[in-house]
C-alpha cells in the first residue's frame, strides 16, 4: 500500500505531500492507523532514562511538530515518537520553498526554521493524547528557542519550553543543533553551551519537587562537529549532568550530493548521506561515554542493517525520519528486528 501512496505524494511539492499526511493521520482514528500500519511490530523492551519503551524504534523530531499525530504514530508501531521542535512563541518558520527531495540518494534538505505553533498549542494536544488513555509510547518533546531570541537570551527559550512540556512529557530533547535557525549550534560549544545545561538541570530539579516526577532532559547534536568536538560535548553532557544525548541532527556537507540539482539549496541535508558520519558520533560519543550513558541514534536509518550498524556503535535505541518517508511504516518492524 505505501509505494502506491508514496507515488501519489511523490508527484506533489514536498511541503504540500508533508501537511497533507499530517492532517489525514490527524484525522484517522486509531484503530484504522492500526489495523493498516502496525501488522507485525514485535514486543522488544528496552529499560531506558528510567522508561520502559515497548520497543528501541522511534520517530525523530521534526515530522509532528505540533504534536497533532500523537496516536497515528503510535498505532503505527513505534516505540517512542518525539514531537516538535517547539518554540515559546508560534513562528512560521523560513521563506518557501523550504522542503527538497532528493529522492535518487533517498534523501531530503530542508530549512523549514521551527515552524510551529508555539508550546501552548503544542501542550494541550500532548495533553488530549494523554487523556485518551491508549498511548502506549514513550513520548519525547523537542524544545528550542525563537529565530528572534538572540544567543544571549536563549536560555529563557529554552526553560520556558521545559516547564510547560514537563507535565506531558516523558522526556525532553534540547535542539541545539539545527542548522536552520542562524546561531543555534554556537551553543554547543564552551561556555554558551555550559551555562544553558545548568540552568537545564536546576530547573530540572525544581520542576521535579513541584511535580513529584522526575522527566529526562536529552541533548540532540550536529553531525558536523569535529572528532575533538563531540568528545568536547561528550564532558560537557557528564560534567552537567544531562540524561543522554541524541545524535544526530541534519548535515549541513553537500559531498555526498555533489551534482545534485537540489545540493545548493540551503539547509540540513537528512537520509542516507547522513549515515556514516552520524554512526561514527554515535561511536565516538560510546567511547567518550562509556557503557552506560544514554544514546540515541538517528540519521541515515533506513534497513535494519542501517539500524543494526546504528545499535554496534553503541546506540541503545534508534529514531527514524527520512528513512520512514522513503519505506514506509515497514521501516518500524525491520529495524525493531535489529536488536536481538
Amino acid at each position: 500500500m505505501y509505494p502506491a501512496a508514496r507515488s501519489a505524494l511523490f508527484k506533489l511539492d514536498a511541503e504540500v505531500a508533508h501537511e497533507l499526511s499530517i492532517k489525514q493521520f490527524s484525522a484517522m482514528p486509531r484503530a484504522i492507523a492500526k489495523a493498516l500500519f502496525n501488522p507485525c511490530v514485535a514486543d522488544k523492551p528496552v529499560e531506558l532514562l528510567g522508561l520502559r519503551f515497548p520497543n528501541p524504534v522511534g520517530l525523530a523530531a521534526g515530522l509532528d511538530k505540533n504534536g497533532e499525530c500523537i496516536q497515528a504514530f503510535d498505532a503505527m508501531g513505534f516505540g517512542f515518537v518525539e514531537i516538535g521542535t517547539v518554540t515559546p512563541r508560534p513562528q512560521p518558520g523560513n521563506e518557501k520553498p523550504r522542503l527538497f527531495r532528493l529522492p535518487e540518494h533517498e534523501a531530503i534538505i530542508n530549512r523549514m526554521g521551527f515552524n510551529n505553533h508555539g508550546v501552548d498549542a503544542l501542550v494541550e494536544r500532548a495533553k488530549k493524547a494523554r487523556k485518551s488513555g491508549k498511548l502506549q509510547a514513550v513520548l519525547g518533546i523537542n524544545i528550542g528557542k525563537n529565530k528572534d531570541t538572540p544567543n544571549e537570551n536563549a536560555n529563557d527559550d529554552y526553560l520556558i519550553c521545559l516547564r510547560k512540556v514537563y507535565v506531558v512529557a516523558d522526556y525532553v530533547t534540547v535542539n541545539l543543533s539545527s542548522p536552520n535557525t542562524p546561531g543555534l549550534r554556537d551553543l554547543q560549544h564552551g561556555e554558551a553551551m555550559d551555562e544553558l545545561l545548568t540552568a537545564l538541570k536546576a530547573e530540572q530539579a525544581k520542576l521535579e519537587a513541584e511535580h513529584g516526577r522526575y522527566v529526562p532532559v536529552l541533548v540532540k547534536i550536529a553531525p558536523d562537529l569535529t572528532d575533538e568536538e563531540v568528545a568536547d560535548v561528550a564532558e560537557r553532557l557528564q560534567r552537567t549532568g544531562i540524561d543522554g544525548v541524541i545524535a544526530t541532527n541534519t548535515t549541513l556537507s553537500r559531498d555526498a550530493v555533489a551534482g545534485h540539482q537540489h545540493a545548493d539549496e540551503a539547509g540540513g541535508l537528512s537520509g542516507a548521506p547522513v549515515q556514516q558520519r552520524s554512526t561514527e558520533v554515535v561511536r565516538l560519543l560510546r567511547q567518550n561515554l562509556g557503557k552506560e550513558y544514554p544514546i540515541i541514534a538517528v540519521g541515515g536509518v533506513a534497513s535494519k542493517a542501517d539500524a543494526a550498524a546504528k545499535k554496534a556503535a553503541g546506540a541503545d535505541l534508534v529514531q527514524v525520519y527520512t528513512g520512514f518517508i522513503y519505506q514506509g511504516p515497514k521501516l518500524i518492524a525491520d529495524c525493531v528486528a535489529a536488536w536481538n
